[in-house]
């Protein structure tokens, strides 16, 4: 089981369970933004098995270096916009397909 689904079977497992899990939230709760950030990053690696590409600044780096590219693609006129109400209408259908 993963994600939500293997967290909601686990909430009723024991009251020590939910206890532990009520403190770990609440040591969570005084840490900074960037320790929690890291903390986070650190879970989902140890838990989905797959690590970030990079540091958080790397990775925002490649978001700008990928908008720039896009936006110098369609100011030569090689791509095309969207509507942003088109593309969630598309979205919206597919998902109601599932």
């Amino acid at each position: 089981m993963t994600g939500a689904f293997q967290y909601g079977a686990q909430r009723g497992k024991s009251d020590s369970m939910n206890q532990r899990v009520e403190l770990i939230v609440e040591e969570t709760r005084k840490l900074s933004e960037a320790e929690r950030a890291e903390l986070f990053e650190r879970l989902a690696t140890e838990f989905d098995g797959e690590p970030a590409d990079g540091t958080p600044e790397e990775i925002e780096a490649a978001w700008l270096e990928e908008v720039e590219r896009r936006a110098a693609a369609f100011e030569r006129g090689e791509t095309t916009c969207v509507p942003s109400a088109l593309v969630h209408d598309r979205i919206q259908r597919r998902l109601a397909g599932q």
